[in-house]
């Protein structure tokens, strides 16, 4: 159970992060270009990128709970007795992820406030922007690459 969890985990964060560039380029173009909104494309897309970050946080969130890296390392060693990469997967990680998922909503929330095509297109690339940036701050790129 738990080997299935951590690999949907790890190949969701691919198709997250793929999407989640995409929008914020998608978003970055519209805004700086002053193009119109589209719902067929950029609301999807952003919409999209939206529902699948928050399944990974999901995915990731019962991942925290059983594995023997996350809520268990804590309780076993406390929090002075976690190496750095323990500290990464147990700690770091899970926090940073719970804040880039709670920017990445924020920028959602806002878009729909605004009527001009500009203003929208600024939201989604702002915050989804900075959600991806907290997101790549926090992989565990040595055991995830492996």
């Amino acid at each position: 159970m738990y080997d299935a969890i951590q690999t949907l985990h790890s190949y969701l964060a691919y198709i997250v992060l793929a999407l989640l560039f995409l929008a914020v380029a998608n978003a970055l173009i519209g805004w700086l270009g002053n193009k119109i909104f589209n719902l067929s494309k950029d609301y999807r897309l952003s919409l999209f990128t939206l529902i699948l970050s928050h399944i990974q946080l999901v995915v990731g969130l019962i991942l925290f709970f059983i594995s023997a890296n996350g809520l268990k390392a804590i309780q076993t060693l406390g929090m002075g007795g976690l190496n750095a990469p323990s500290r990464l997967l147990a700690v770091e990680h899970p926090f940073i992820n719970i804040i880039a998922i709670v920017l990445i909503t924020i920028g959602w929330s806002r878009h729909k406030k605004f009527m001009e095509g500009q203003k929208k297109f600024k939201s989604i690339a702002i915050f989804y922007g900075l959600g991806l940036l907290c997101i790549l701050s926090r992989i565990p790129w040595g055991q995830w690459l492996n």
